[in-house]
Formats: C-alpha cells, sequence, structure tokens
C-alpha cells in the first residue's frame, strides 16, 4: 500500500555537505515489488485551480501537476530549455525521497516541443506507463519519477498552432 502522508520535519534529511562517511543515506532504493510501477491512467479531473494554471499558461511553457506521491498537489512551471528533476537539493524539481535518484532526469525544450530524458536513474523514467531513456511529452502524458506520478500540460496557446513536418 502506498504512502501518502505528507512528511514531517523528522522525515526530511538533507546532506550538510561533510561527507560524513560510508554509512551517508545517499543511496537510491529500489522499488520493492513490480506493483509499485504499474500504470493506471487518471482521469481528467482537474480542480478549478489547476485550470486555471493550465489555462494561463504563455507559449512556450508547460506545466507538470503531481497527481500522487509524497508532494501531491505540487505544481511545476516549465519555463526553460532545461530543468533538471532528482533529489539533489540545487535539482529544479526536488523530490525528497529515496526512490528519486539525485540526478534523475531533465526535461528539455526545444520551442514549443518538450522532451524528458532519463540520467541513468537507477529506478527509471516513466512516460505513460512505459520506461523510456527519452521521450516526447504531449498534453496529458502521465510522467512516473520514483514514487511521484506527475501530468505534463503544454500552453493552450501551443496546443492551437499545428506542428510542422
Amino acid at each position: 500500500m502506498e504512502d501518502n502522508r505528507r512528511p514531517g520535519a523528522d522525515d526530511i534529511r538533507r546532506g550538510n555537505g561533510t561527507g560524513g562517511g560510508a554509512r551517508d543515506s545517499d543511496t537510491t532504493q529500489t522499488f520493492g515489488h513490480d506493483s509499485d510501477l504499474s500504470f493506471v491512467p487518471f482521469g481528467s479531473e482537474l480542480a478549478e485551480a489547476e485550470l486555471d494554471a493550465i489555462e494561463a499558461l504563455p507559449s512556450g511553457a508547460a506545466l507538470l501537476l503531481v497527481r500522487s506521491g509524497p508532494t501531491a498537489g505540487a505544481r511545476y512551471l516549465l519555463d526553460a530549455d532545461v530543468t533538471t528533476v532528482g533529489r539533489h537539493p540545487e535539482a529544479d524539481i526536488f523530490f525528497d525521497d529515496v526512490t528519486v535518484s539525485r540526478r534523475h532526469a531533465e526535461i528539455t525544450r526545444t520551442g514549443t516541443a518538450f522532451e524528458l530524458v532519463d540520467q541513468r536513474s537507477l529506478n527509471g523514467t516513466y512516460v505513460n506507463g512505459e520506461r523510456v531513456d527519452r521521450a516526447a511529452l504531449t498534453n496529458g502524458s502521465e510522467v512516473r519519477i520514483g514514487k511521484f506520478r506527475l501530468n505534463f500540460f503544454v500552453s493552450p496557446a501551443d496546443l492551437l498552432q499545428s506542428p510542422v513536418e
């Protein structure tokens, strides 16, 4: 069963940069069961605030919504050419959980297109239920990083543009 409680002050551990020895908890834990990686798509049940946030996105931007995991409900604006995701405190999207590698993935933007690139993470990066090394993100894509499940949404202004081939 998934633990959806919010972490308390005693649950959050950050490195102090002193390199305290071989027993530091600086390792990524693997999932214990295949069921942890099951893909069950979320419905389109978005709260009004989430719909408003998506509607307000400027062209060239996107939004990641955390749908489940320790930070469920969090929103991350993707408006840079490269956004880093990981357990490293300096990551652009910081997931403080042992199922996430320190440098887990990057989201790159080229024009209005976004791509997710796994950074050789231990538990892998999943898009729509499939483990990927790299994958184009489309509106509504589900991304899984460690125990976090997220949905990706592009700016409505960019949805109106048809891709040039």
